[in-house]
């Protein structure tokens, strides 16, 4: 852990790239259940009024 902790403040591309790659990963997440959820395939939901 002290490693971890030591490498992340003397390099400072290291949480760069850490949460570039949870952003990445969280936005993918999201485009894929937005596809999944289907949108696109329900009716008009006011079409009663």
């Amino acid at each position: 852990m002290h490693k971890l902790r030591s490498l992340m403040t003397t390099h400072p591309i290291v949480p760069f790239v850490l949460k570039t790659g949870f952003y990445f990963v969280v936005l993918i997440a999201l485009i894929y259940l937005y596809g999944y959820s289907g949108v696109n395939n329900s009716g008009f939901i006011y079409n009663e009024f």
